[in-house]
């Protein structure tokens, strides 16, 4: 059991990035766990009793679910981060629906216990403030989005952000799920997909979206992903190469680079010559 969660801590990049003592601290209250597609990590209203890391594969999603039973995604999380109380004191009712997209194995360790490693090392409170901001800044991006850009950007936006966490560009995703993300019905998705797939940049099959062309779909989307990259960058030291998000590289207290681009480039060269290991397609 130790030595399967010392390999999953591996796969999860937040973990990852903690060095010695520090995840020392974490190590022995993770226990590992599988969740299947559909499961629930916690409902909203529902206390939230731990932190749950996603590893190699694994993705959940928060949704915001309304009274007349409509839902809509607010966050994506794979193995960058994580789920749950990650900034709260104590286990306070959740304010979403956490769910999981894409099967696979994850970490989960209580409440508590995070609380009280973050009170003992100044470098693991600092990692997991920054990236409770980079979550709240892709909550606000992804709300911002849906409320002014047309589909078809909001749509590709989704696509983006999946294909950073699972780093495959073949995407296990229903239309039907899609839609519920995207918070459309499922005819109306149905025929904005034959459209991109019209322009070359995603193929549709069965339980799958396909990538074709990365940089297209950049090129036609908003610029709601990329700058909630950007942010994931500057904040946290997010390493992205061809195929997604490589690794967390923290960043110095003087995080804020004079050439965000430059330090980039600095930080997939320096990823690449480590060796990222290899990727898990689902």
């Amino acid at each position: 059991m130790a030595s399967d969660t010392a390999a999953r801590l591996e796969t999860n990049l937040l973990l990852k990035a903690l060095r010695g003592p520090d995840r020392d601290l974490l190590l022995p209250h993770l226990e590992p766990l599988n969740c299947g597609k559909g499961a629930t990590i916690f409902e909203a209203g529902s206390p939230v009793t731990h932190i749950t890391f996603p590893c190699e594969h694994a993705v959940v999603t928060l949704v915001i679910t309304t009274s007349d039973g409509r839902s809509a995604e607010t966050a994506t999380i794979g193995h960058e981060g994580a789920v749950g109380g990650v900034v709260s004191q104590g286990y306070v009712p959740a304010s979403t629906h956490a769910v999981v997209q894409i099967a696979g194995p994850m970490l989960r360790m209580d409440s508590f216990a995070l609380q009280e490693a973050k009170r003992q090392s100044r470098h693991v409170r600092d990692l997991f403030a920054r990236y409770s901001d980079c979550m709240l800044a892709q909550v606000l991006q992804s709300s911002a989005c849906n409320a002014l850009h047309p589909i078809d950007q909001r749509c590709l936006r989704w696509l983006q952000t999946l294909h950073d966490r699972i780093g495959s560009p073949v995407l296990p995703i229903t239309h039907e799920l899609l839609a519920a993300m995207l918070g459309v019905q499922r005819t109306y998705l149905t025929r904005i997909l034959r459209i991109l797939q019209d322009q070359g940049l995603i193929k549709v099959g069965r339980g799958r979206i396909t990538i074709l062309n990365r940089l297209g779909m950049e090129a036609a989307s908003c610029d709601c992903h990329a700058r909630v990259r950007d942010h994931y960058r500057t904040v946290l030291g997010a390493v992205y190469d061809d195929h997604g998000l490589i690794a967390i590289d923290q960043p110095q207290p003087r995080f804020m680079a004079t050439d965000p681009e430059a330090e980039a480039r600095r930080r997939v060269d320096s990823w690449a010559g480590k060796g990222s290991g290899s990727r898990v397609d689902p």
